[in-house]
């Protein structure tokens, strides 16, 4: 389930009746709409999936996105001619849950190739992470608000940004590529290969650059960034825990100022799709200074890179400066 159950459930998400987004965007390149190629046609669902795609397919495959940049991808509505030439590709590379018109989209389209992202690592339930350090009363008070209906905490899709759970998510896709392009599978297993290389050295580059520093606690607008924090031995505070545009209870706000005092937090993260509105009056408030923390959920001209590799390493600097590495 979305983590953001509560904002979207009462968007309609029939593709053929969402709001029109126009025709499919094209990547970096001048990419034809999907299934007019000879090459191998892949639809993506957003950044870090269409990134994932150019990567390992290189020259043999076509890619397009459903997502446009600087569009919040978390509540993307398709055109119906978006549907329609879906239905048209050679694979479409999605992350389920992220995007609930693309989940049913996907499940209506005849595409025989059908990579969901999110089976080929595993996601966890980071919905509290943001209470470690709380107060209890406040956490049960957000528990119960960020309860699916089932009755569970919905998995957190933000896998991406960690780099291991990238890499295994990148093998399963190099896989797929090869058994459905077998003509090109040599291609595409040295593509993954070298994917990988880069992703290794990016873990890498985290894990010293954070293994030692002044505090282990950074405060973020949401909680995307979970698994990342997880990875690398650190503490995410969400202001907003899984929902970017809720607003902060006063408890909450009084809670942070407390924890930034206590734990030496000196800076407040925001993101570059979603108002710095609250996040700058917590640090003005608690007299912290604020920083961009990329959840990398598309490439703007507002990122700070040009690309996953360069927003990653981007968001590395952030994090070290933040938290006082040595």
């Amino acid at each position: 389930m979305n983590v953001r159950r509560r904002r979207i459930s009462g968007i309609a998400v029939t593709a053929a009746t969402a709001l029109g987004l126009g025709t499919l965007s094209a990547c970096s390149s001048d990419s034809s709409a999907a299934g007019n190629t000879d090459k191998f046609d892949v639809v993506a669902s957003f950044y870090p999936m269409e990134y994932l795609a150019e990567q390992i397919g290189g020259d043999h495959v076509n890619v397009t996105t459903l997502t446009e940049p600087g569009q919040e991808p978390h509540d993307l509505e398709l055109s119906a001619k978006q549907t329609a030439e879906m239905g048209e590709a050679d694979a479409v590379l999605y992350l389920k849950t992220l995007q609930p018109a693309v989940d049913e989209a996907i499940a209506q389209s005849d595409v025989k190739t059908k990579i969901d992202a999110a089976t080929l690592t595993k996601l966890e339930d980071h919905g509290n992470v943001e209470h470690d350090h709380g107060g209890e009363e406040h956490a049960d008070e957000h528990a119960e608000e960020e309860h699916s209906e089932g009755g569970e905490h919905a998995l957190d899709p933000h896998v991406w940004l960690d780099p291991v759970k990238y890499a295994e998510i990148a093998e399963g896709v190099a896989e797929s590529f090869e058994k459905a392009d077998p003509d090109h599978a040599d291609d595409y297993r040295k593509n993954a290969e070298a994917l990988a290389k880069k992703l290794a050295g990016l873990n890498t580059a985290y894990k010293d650059g954070l293994a030692k520093t002044d505090t282990k606690v950074f405060f973020t607008n949401h909680a995307a960034f979970g698994y990342l924090a997880e990875r690398y031995g650190l503490t995410q505070e969400a202001i907003n825990g899984l929902d970017p545009e809720s607003e902060p209870s006063p408890a909450r706000i009084k809670e942070l100022q407390q924890e930034a005092k206590a734990d030496g937090v000196t800076t407040v993260f925001y993101e570059t799709l979603v108002s710095d509105k609250t996040a700058k009056t917590l640090a003005k408030d608690a007299g912290l200074k604020t920083d961009v923390l990329d959840p990398l959920e598309g490439i703007t001209d507002k990122s700070k890179g040009d690309d996953y590799l360069g927003v990653m390493q981007s968001n590395l600097k952030a994090l070290e400066t933040a938290l006082g590495a040595k």
